[in-house]
């Protein structure tokens, strides 16, 4: 009898896999939502670009408006925001600053303390301080807003299963589950924390709803489909075959899980001793992309099963197949382990994947074109792979903007030095132009009048404050009455005289009347002097502060551009040699998977010469018996 392939130790792995995944179910949350109320412009600033998820300008705008003191009534949940981004970019340090200073500062209003003992809770989590991190959660005393309380108690479950109080996660995810709309998430987890609780009933009953329930996106039939596999290999630990095929026949025929569950149905098959039943779903897995470990036990598992239905001929030619296919896809590693090196992952992630800036939330969508793209599948999933990729391209993104910066500080050097040849052109003109006003002799002239005015108004002669027109009247009439006066008391000129007096009297009297505006409108015009005076005295005292503080404002921006371009060169070559570790780092995380392939690869390669060993054996025992059984 030909030894089975490892199906206890892959059926154990897959179980474990499937229902780990309930206790790593929860979904990162985006950064700090903050308040829809703007009370100050700058903070509106940082908002905007913060919806536009462009978190990088967000932060930055954030942290100068902070610097400057421009965020009033925003102090605290500026605060808060500003965590959220920092943990979005992972510096989970740096954030987990900021919100312990929250919490430790006085006057914080109860619902920002509360979040900021969640992200400090969370980071902890994040950075595997677990009693630390549930010490966090329980200070928090009041609900959370949105969607936070959920993720508060996907959280809190994490934990406790974590320390493997399972009873205790049910606990925390009782009330939540018991929603009509609840989480998809809070049900798998809370599945298989009852499953692990012992409660294997209920368990299984609340991951079988959910197995069964209808899903409207792409994201929630992914988490369907785990459910499923999470049922169908338990089910086949416990040797309940016909239930596991119940289970795992509810997966799609094309998904992420889809692979695991053809590979499940058909050994749930091989244990009911159908062997025949188990190739269906075998032999459809054996026409997909080899790099997928269980197509790889596939192409074992079928010949395998020809062999359990005495057809030894064919299960050989399989088994060599096998092996054939093995060795190609073991040279296709090669090549793509040669290519990575190479760099032409990295290069190829860069440009099929563009982003405007730096963030902890953007993804990779679309593959690059390399030798052998189905082994990037593996690679791409992992966790740690995509961390260490987002690390990369944060650190290009600094790269570009640390140049950016120096050529803008390029231009502020040409800008200030613009500025102070303007300056030094313009100064001579201003000072020649400030002397030609003559301040002192306007001063001078200003208390003359203002002598004048006081003697006019002492007197209240209204004479004094006769425009130019009626003073040329009244010399006029002065004038004729000094002519009249000369010709003595001739009559003919009597009429004359009397004229000459009624007019005169007419203006005096006129100017009489008008007496009181004219004062008025006199002390106005005087005011105005006063202010026009005051007024040019400012400018020329700021102007003469200029001449001081000019220079030293162009000489301290000259002093800022150099210490900054100082920094940026300093930083441009750290960066640059941070990128270049940084991508070696990626690049031997994906190697290191592509090199867990190969392994896996040798192994099911030794199983088929293995079982190609045990067919000849077999046939050749039979042969000898035939010889032994003739006369």
């Amino acid at each position: 009898m030909q030894s089975r392939p490892h199906f206890a130790k892959t059926l154990r792995l897959l179980a474990a896999a499937a229902l780990s995944l309930g206790a790593a179910g929860s979904i990162a949350a985006p950064p700090a939502e903050p308040p829809h109320i703007v009370q100050a412009p700058h903070y509106g600033d940082g908002l905007f670009y913060f919806y536009q998820e462009r978190y990088f300008s967000s932060i930055t705008s954030l942290m100068v408006s902070q610097h400057f003191e421009r965020l009033p009534h925003h102090e605290d949940e500026a605060e808060i925001l500003r965590g959220g981004l920092m943990l979005s970019f992972g510096l989970h340090r740096e954030a987990g600053d900021i919100f312990a200073r929250l919490i430790e500062k006085g006057g914080v209003k109860p619902s920002v303390r509360d979040r900021a003992w969640f992200y400090l809770a969370k980071i902890r989590y994040q950075r595997g301080f677990n009693p630390e991190a549930e010490q966090a959660l329980t200070h928090i005393e009041g609900k959370l807003p949105g969607d936070l309380e959920e993720d508060r108690a996907l959280l809190l479950s994490n934990l406790l299963m974590a320390r493997e109080d399972y009873a205790g996660a049910v606990t925390a995810l009782n009330t939540f589950a018991a929603a009509k709309d609840a989480n998809r998430y809070i049900r798998f987890n809370l599945g298989v924390a009852l499953v692990k609780s012992g409660d294997v009933a209920r368990g299984t009953t609340m991951l079988d709803e959910l197995g069964k329930a209808p899903a409207e996106n792409e994201e929630i039939r992914a988490l369907r489909d785990k459910a499923n596999v999470a049922l169908g290999f338990t089910a086949l630990q416990e040797n309940r075959a016909e239930l596991a095929r119940t289970y795992l026949e509810r997966v799609r025929l094309n998904g992420m899980q889809s692979n695991k569950a053809l590979l499940g149905f058909g050994w749930a098959a091989a244990s009911l001793k159908k062997p025949n039943l188990a190739l269906v779903p075998w032999e459809e897995l054996v026409k997909r992309d080899i790099s997928d470990s269980a197509v790889l036990e596939a192409r074992i598992a079928v010949p395998y099963a020809y062999a359990e239905l005495g057809a030894y001929g064919q299960s050989l030619q399989l088994y060599n197949e096998a092996i054939a296919a093995f060795e190609a896809e073991n040279a296709g590693l090669d090549e793509s382990i040669a290519a990575i090196r190479g760099g032409k992952l990295i290069s190829g992630l860069m440009s099929t994947n563009p982003g405007e800036e730096m963030g902890w939330f953007w993804k990779i969508e679309r593959l690059p074109d390399m030798p052998h793209a189905g082994h990037l599948t593996q690679v791409l999933a992992q966790h740690e792979f995509q961390e260490a990729f987002k690390n990369f391209r944060d650190l290009r993104f600094l790269a570009t903007n640390l140049e950016g910066w120096r050529d803008n500080l390029g231009v502020f050097s040409d800008m200030l030095t613009n500025r102070r040849n303007a300056y030094a052109e313009r100064l001579p003109k201003v000072l020649e132009r400030a002397k030609d006003i003559g301040l002192d002799a306007l001063q001078r002239r200003r208390d003359v009048l203002a002598e004048e005015l006081k003697q006019a108004e002492d007197s209240q002669d209204g004479v004094a404050f006769a425009d130019e027109k009626e003073r040329d009247l009244m010399e006029r009439l002065q004038s004729v009455q000094a002519a009249l006066k000369q010709l003595g008391d001739d009559p003919e000129f009597a009429s004359a005289r009397e004229r000459a007096r009624l007019a005169q009297g007419a203006l005096v009297w006129r100017l009489s009347q008008e007496y009181p505006s004219r004062v008025w409108d006199a002390q106005k015009g005087m005011k105005a002097t006063d202010a026009g005076l005051d007024e040019a005295r400012r400018r020329d005292a700021a102007l003469a502060q200029a001449q001081k503080d000019e220079p030293a404002r162009h000489e301290a921006f000259a002093k800022r551009i150099a210490e900054l371009d100082k920094r940026i060169q300093a930083l441009i070559p750290q960066v640059a040699q941070l990128t270049k570790e940084q991508q070696q780092v990626v690049q031997e995380i994906a190697v290191a998977e592509l090199v867990r392939q190969k392994e896996r690869l040798q192994g099911y390669t030794m199983q088929a010469r293995f079982a190609v060993a045990q067919l000849y054996d077999r046939a050749n025992s039979a042969k000898e018996a035939d010889h032994a059984g003739k006369p």
